[in-house]
């Protein structure tokens, strides 16, 4: 499907790696002028260095209003609009039951994952798209749907990122859509331990496609999502998971 970005601009939280990285690649291809943001300044020039013209960065700490507030600004300073934004930067510092998790790693969790969300939408509404229009797309995850025994905390985050997308959608429509991804298990750094060596042969084989997810399989559902090819749909969440759900729903 031809999904054009000629002429846009889009901002990419957590854009220096992984899923966020991938996105821009391919949004890049498609015409789009890109800045991408994370923690670190080197990681971020380096992947725009990589990338190549059209890519742009700046360090920023997601869960930081004011970080938010700057970089939108410095975008479309820079480069004279911000038509799309993808919330992809998360966190997960805690993995074990939700009941003994400890508050501190609680809130950083949501403060990331949530809160990072809100604001980054917050910002960009004000500062260009609440006049102009635009798409954002939040990626959650398919844990948002489910429990798990591990990573119980990080998925109630992306529970609350899915109704998150519901209601700026409703708050935010005509002229802003606003829709999410939930990935299953994609192979990033991120989520390494759950998909390296036997792990990952037993994951793969959890799902009817029988592979797990590569993060071009995340980065084609968030270039539909931002184009006009999408341009009927607004608060919803593509499950982009392999048919994970339906395979562990009858198991």
């Amino acid at each position: 499907m031809d999904t054009p970005l000629d002429g846009k601009v889009a901002l990419i939280t957590g854009g220096s790696r992984g899923i966020g990285k991938a996105i821009a690649a391919s949004f890049l291809a498609q015409g789009a002028q890109v800045m991408i943001t994370s923690r670190t300044a080197e990681t971020c020039e380096a992947t725009a260095n990589e990338l190549g013209d059209g890519c742009h960065w700046t360090a920023s700490h997601v869960a930081r209003e004011e970080d938010a507030e700057r970089v939108v600004g410095h975008t479309v300073s820079e480069l004279g609009a911000v038509d799309i934004l993808v919330n992809n930067a998360a966190t997960n510092p805690y993995a074990g039951p939700v009941i003994d998790a400890d508050v501190a790693r609680w809130d950083k969790t949501f403060a990331a994952n949530v809160t990072g969300t809100l604001v980054w939408s917050q910002q960009a509404w004000r500062q260009h798209m609440k006049d102009n229009g635009g798409a954002i797309v939040n990626i959650a995850s398919v844990g948002g749907y489910v429990t798990h025994p591990h990573i119980g905390s990080y998925n109630i985050t992306k529970t609350a990122v899915i109704q998150l997308t519901k209601q700026l959608a409703a708050e935010l429509s005509p002229n802003v859509r606003v829709n999410a991804i939930a990935p299953g298990l994609i192979k990033t750094d991120m989520a390494r331990f759950l998909w390296e060596g036997e792990n990952g042969e037993k994951a793969a084989k959890a799902y009817p496609l029988k592979t797990l997810g590569e993060v071009d399989d995340i980065a084609n559902a968030a270039l539909y999502l931002s184009s006009d090819a999408s341009g009927w749909i607004t608060g919803h969440t593509i499950v982009v998971d392999g048919g994970g759900l339906v395979s562990f729903a009858r198991v």
